[in-house]
């Protein structure tokens, strides 16, 4: 009798439940990574070290399945199709009627894109996966390098790339703490609203700037350059606020990558969310005051104690015996609940994937990193590569000004930016 082909399958981590059910037309859960070379792409040699890429990370093989309780990635034979990209920037991945993968990858001109549903990894296993695809491209388009001289870290085994990290940090335990400043802002947040576009296209607004005197100026005020730029965001939303809303806080959500905190070699989603909020109606609205505020508020979060506290509530939810034997059709009901009550809370996010490192051989060929990704209300992604800070802002309104905002206040604290946009063929005001 034939033997049964074995197909490995692993359940979606506890940060991934929550991106198929609210996966939509309007937000597909999709990021974007892009790397700008400095000469055109070969689509042969791309294949080729997407190839060489995927035997280091098996679980981007994977297609979504729903089971009665979870749903659950499975092993496929399937195998990605490079091609010069042609579709809408950041369409859907996942489709539930549809067994695709969840990750695309694609080139214009000078440019690898990769395209990832927010399921399968977080931004910093993306990043990473694109930094491994590059290595991979660069060294089959110049054989005159020699790999041994030009070294990548690839020390992880194909068994911690696929480890769910949030299920091996979890332990049945009761952790409290004081209650936080965020958790007291968290419900009715200010909303961002303006025209959509059509189709629900994705406008992307991108600034660069040199790292040095952005990390001068947050040096200069004792605090990191996340600090600023989430104090920076904050302050151009309210200059956008009709007075009638004033009274309600503007709130950020900034994403931390727990490998800094927890020791994962995880390709798969371990991250967390520290939402900071600020009531501009009964506090200073001088950047000073904002700052000092964002800091203090950082500064108490982003600790392993804190971290792990909420990853742990986190995981007892999903550990409750009543949870897991309920179907999954009545949990995709109450995470969409809960999803829309977490999202009245929120008015935009920041995510700071942060400083892109490659082989110093490789670095000649390379002239830039980016990312960004989809979103119901607006999202500002940033990373950096060879001193230059990229600061890319997505989203649905055709109105621009919270970009025009954000930027200009750079442009006043002396940071020189210059702003594209896959709107407009000229750059906006405040930048140069």
């Amino acid at each position: 009798m034939k033997r049964k082909h074995f197909r490995q399958w692993n359940p979606l981590d506890n940060a991934a439940k929550i991106f198929p059910v609210t996966s939509s037309k309007a937000d597909a859960k999709v990021f974007r990574f892009a790397c700008g070379l400095t000469e055109d792409i070969d689509e042969a040699a791309l294949t080729q070290a997407l190839d060489k890429t995927l035997e280091r990370f098996p679980v981007f093989l994977s297609v979504m399945k729903k089971g009665l309780f979870w749903y659950y990635l499975e092993h496929t034979d399937k195998r990605p199709a490079v091609a010069e990209e042609q579709i809408q920037l950041l369409s859907p991945l996942y489709d539930e009627n549809v067994k695709n993968l969840l990750f695309r990858v694609s080139y214009y001109k000078k440019r690898i894109n990769l395209e990832v549903f927010h399921a399968l990894t977080d931004g910093t296993g993306a990043m990473f996966f694109l930094q491994v695809l590059v290595y991979h491209y660069l060294l089959t388009v110049h054989p005159e390098l020699n790999e041994r001289e030009v070294v990548m870290a690839l020390d992880a085994s194909a068994a911690q790339m696929q480890d769910d990290s949030f299920d091996r940090y979890y332990e049945k335990k009761s952790m409290s703490g004081p209650k936080s400043r965020r958790q007291r802002m968290r419900y009715g947040a200010y909303q961002l609203s303006g025209t959509r576009y059509s189709e629900h296209r994705m406008r992307v607004i991108e600034g660069c700037a040199p790292v040095k005197p952005l990390l001068t100026e947050a040096r200069k005020r004792g605090i990191t350059l996340t600090t600023l730029l989430a104090a920076v965001m904050l302050r151009s939303i309210y200059q956008i606020m009709p007075a009638r809303q004033r009274k309600k806080p503007v709130t950020l959500d900034i994403p931390v990558n727990l490998r800094n905190y927890f020791p994962s070699a995880s390709a798969r989603n371990f991250f967390g969310v520290v939402q900071v909020g600020y009531d501009f109606n009964s506090m200073p609205d001088d950047l000073e005051s904002v700052t000092a505020y964002v800091d203090q508020v950082l500064k108490e979060e982003l600790t392993p104690n804190r971290l792990e506290i909420r990853m742990h509530k986190l995981g007892a939810l999903e550990h409750n015996p009543f949870a897991r034997i309920a179907p999954l059709v009545l949990k995709d009901f109450f995470m969409k609940i809960g999803y829309r009550v977490a999202a009245a809370g929120l008015t935009a996010s920041l995510s700071n994937v942060g400083r892109v490192v490659m082989p110093e051989a490789l670095c000649p060929y390379i002239e830039e990193f980016d990312v960004f990704c989809s979103c119901e209300k607006v999202q500002m992604c940033m990373c950096s590569f060879n001193g230059v800070l990229r600061m890319s802002f997505s989203g649905p309104f055709v109105d621009s000004d919270l970009e025009k905002n954000f930027f200009r206040a750079l442009v006043e604290l002396g940071i020189p930016v210059t702003v594209t946009s896959n709107r407009f063929p000229e750059e906006l005001e405040g930048g140069e």
